[in-house]
């Protein structure tokens, strides 16, 4: 059917937690990737994601109820990304599908995962044993939406029963079948049953997609065709030789990784990618450097602008959030989101707590205080509530009898706050310390360059910690669940 993906004759990148995010897909797209998987995405938490466009990345983002973004995509890969989920429900699987299909380019299924985060919940390699659920699941798809379907697996104990199940599977209408060729008990460690991919290749129909051969037979990207020769398969889909360096898609020979991990940075800061990530994906591509004093510069850093001064980007760095900020601008000034509306007794704006926006050891809430104290009114009151379905927090400050929120659920108690601050902050048209914010002297220029050097003096320190010990004191008190059962204040955030 015109428009619709072909998986003959492709090279893709493979879908690989923690890796397959958005920079990564488009770096390989450069280098010469015709397809590119994102990292398996669970159904449960997709399911309750909302669709969003982020006119200020340029991106369509899929983001969860406490706000995380499950999965971002942009116009440049639309008809060449391929979306996998875990799942082992059928209507779930559609209900997932159906969000997502008019962004991406195919649906997969993943069943060939061995690691318990996949197969606990009867996902991944878990469903090779359930062969009536994998028929359900791929005929639900199939029949639901109108992008192509395809599934990844592991070969089975015997290639009978691999081969019974791939017949089964072309029978549901998928496109295509990825085949890792090593069964589930086996790691990278162990060498690729090439044969077995042969047989497949053979019994169906459909394009086949050899994986697993990184380590074996994969280094360069001439050695891709001769993988491919070696399997019988149609397509070649890569995973750790893509992610120790992406340029193995490119038919100019491999880039030196350094340069390589230049372009993955600038990819990682343009569209704003969670810095956890991207040092993630660095150290992967440092492999036995990770310990370089580069590699130990970049783990430890704990935002994108830090790793941009690893890497000697910094310029670009600040460039780059220029660009966004005023596109951030231009995006508010037409929609004026930063409006304050009364809710009941509350003053409430969609504020969100951006860490990188402050200097290190400045915050609202410290700006609220000051400005406080300075007018002699009693210290600010936050009260804080939770979320059941998905942990996160709202906070609401009272300052001289007026309550202010924001109407965002943020991932912890503490930003929370700071973003009931920020609302206040804003509304009373008082400065709240971000960065390139002229000095308003409510935090001593004493005090703010002592914090800003990771410098002050043991009496100051001691003195600031009694300020936010006393508050964090008043708000951990005032903490609240919605939905029933008692919150402890020490429960960290819930992290993916």
């Amino acid at each position: 059917m015109a428009g619709r993906l072909s998986f003959s004759n492709i090279t893709a990148l493979a879908p690989m937690v923690r890796v397959g995010t958005l920079p990564m897909r488009l770096l390989a797209l450069d280098y010469g990737a015709d397809v590119v998987y994102c990292e398996e995405l669970i159904d449960i938490k997709m399911a309750l994601c909302q669709r969003q466009v982020n006119d200020v990345l340029q991106t369509v983002d899929f983001v969860a109820p406490d706000d995380r973004v499950m999965f971002r995509t942009c116009e440049r890969e639309k008809d060449r990304v391929v979306f996998q989920m875990g799942t082992a429900d059928p209507e779930r699987a559609l209900t997932v599908a159906q969000l997502v299909e008019k962004d991406v380019a195919a649906i997969d299924v993943n069943m060939g995962c061995p690691k318990e985060y996949s197969t606990k919940g009867g996902m991944g390699a878990a469903l090779l044993s359930d062969p009536d659920k994998i028929e359900a699941i791929l005929r639900t798809l199939v029949a639901g939406v109108s992008k192509p379907v395809t599934c990844k697996i592991r070969i089975l104990p015997s290639l009978e029963e691999t081969l019974s199940l791939v017949r089964r599977i072309e029978k549901t209408g998928v496109a295509a079948i990825a085949v890792h060729g090593r069964f589930k008990e086996e790691r990278p460690r162990h060498p690729v049953h090439c044969d077995y991919i042969q047989a497949v290749a053979q019994a169906v129909s459909i394009p086949v997609i050899a994986n697993g051969g990184s380590l074996d037979l994969v280094k360069s990207n001439g050695d891709i065709q001769e993988f491919r020769k070696a399997a019988g398969a149609s397509s070649v889909m890569l995973a750790r030789a893509a992610m120790w360096n992406p340029s193995v898609f490119s038919g100019q020979g491999l880039l030196p990784v350094e340069r390589v991990m230049e372009e993955y940075l600038k990819y990682a800061i343009r569209y704003d990618n969670n810095p956890f990530n991207t040092k993630y994906c660095l150290c992967q591509m440092l492999r036995d450097k990770v310990e370089s004093p580069l590699g130990k510069q970049v783990q430890s850093a704990q935002t994108n602008a830090e790793i941009s001064e690893a890497y000697g980007l910094q310029d670009f760095y600040r460039q780059t959030q220029e660009q966004l900020q005023a596109r951030r601008d231009a995006v508010q000034s037409g929609s004026r989101p930063d409006r304050p509306v009364l809710d009941g007794d509350v003053v409430t704006m969609p504020v969100r707590f951006e860490r990188r926006e402050y200097p290190p050891q400045i915050t609202p809430k410290m700006f609220l205080l000051e400005w406080s104290r300075k007018e002699k009114l009693e210290q600010p009151l936050y009260e804080t509530v939770q979320r059941c379905q998905d942990r996160a927090f709202q906070s609401t400050v009272t300052v001289a009898e007026r309550k202010y929120r924001s109407t965002l659920w943020e991932k912890s108690k503490k930003f929370a706050e700071q973003a009931a601050a920020i609302v206040c902050l804003r509304v009373l048209g008082i400065p709240e310390g971000r960065i390139g914010e002229e000095d308003s002297g409510l935090v001593c220029k004493r005090k703010r360059e002592a914090k800003l050097n990771g410098a002050a003096d043991e009496e100051g320190s001691k003195k600031r910690h009694v300020a936010e010990d006393q508050q964090e004191a008043g708000s951990e008190a005032s903490a609240v669940l919605v939905n029933g059962d008692a919150h402890d204040p020490q429960t960290p955030p819930n992290h993916q």
